[in-house]
């Protein structure tokens, strides 16, 4: 089980507090958003969740279990970075493959796993590539390929799309859409794009220098903002 706990959690950078001691709670199988402007905390909070980054205070929880002192590998998440992070100097199917060696996956495993994942967000035919000669679209796919075929149970996704132009950010979270649904597992997207946020999410966090403004619905956002700020920043016609 991926049930998730954000208990009193903080994050400091010097003087500056960048989490200042927020709480949430996500479902296992929700797709939960991060949302906010520049600077907010949303990354970092995510980078916490992940373990590339100690908490000053508070507590994760993943099932029953404190993961604050537990390796990033050992805690059945995987991430999705907005640079793709691909090996250069390998095939786009050594990068998919790269994960699956660390855990020492038999070859034939190794095959089946990554022709399944290939299939599934639609890259098969890019396979014997390399990343240069990969469009951003298709970058941001292989970069999803690989996180998928070490089978996490929770999905980190750090503004995943932000650099893509439009037609392919549509179509892309459109295909994030699909395999959240297909497979089931608790995905945690970051981003600053309110579109996304409200098409994507079961649930929004809507954060705001360190802290979380509102945590609801698409349609309680929307239509029943907490402030003025969730307000303007969605645009709803509930505040004036």
């Amino acid at each position: 089980m991926s049930h998730i706990q954000i208990k009193s959690l903080k994050k400091s950078f010097g003087i500056v507090d960048a989490v200042k001691n927020i709480n949430f709670d996500i479902d296992d199988g929700q797709f939960v958003v991060l949302v906010g402007p520049s600077g907010c905390g949303k990354t970092t909070t995510l980078r916490m969740l992940a373990g590339f980054e100690d908490p000053t205070d508070g507590e994760i929880l993943i099932g029953e279990n404190v993961v604050n002192d537990i390796e990033p590998g050992k805690r059945g998440i995987g991430m999705v970075f907005q640079n793709h992070a691909l090996f250069p100097n390998k095939t786009v199917e050594d990068n998919i493959k790269f994960g699956l060696r660390m855990k020492k996956v038999s070859a034939s495993e190794m095959e089946q796993k990554v022709a399944e994942v290939s299939e599934l967000v639609q890259i098969g035919h890019l396979l014997k590539k390399m990343p240069f000669q990969c469009s951003g679209g298709e970058s941001q796919r292989i970069a999803l390929a690989r996180t998928l075929v070490t089978e996490p149970q929770i999905f980190l996704l750090d503004e995943p799309l932000s650099s893509l132009d439009a037609k392919l950010r549509r179509e892309l979270r459109a295909e994030c859409g699909r395999i959240h649904k297909e497979l089931g597992k608790t995905f945690i997207y970051v981003t600053h794009d309110q579109e996304e946020a409200m098409t994507l999410a079961d649930k929004i966090v809507i954060m705001n220098k360190g802290d979380i403004e509102q945590i609801g619905t698409p349609d309680e956002i929307y239509n029943n903002p907490k402030n003025f700020f969730v307000a303007d920043f969605f645009g709803s016609p509930s505040m004036n």
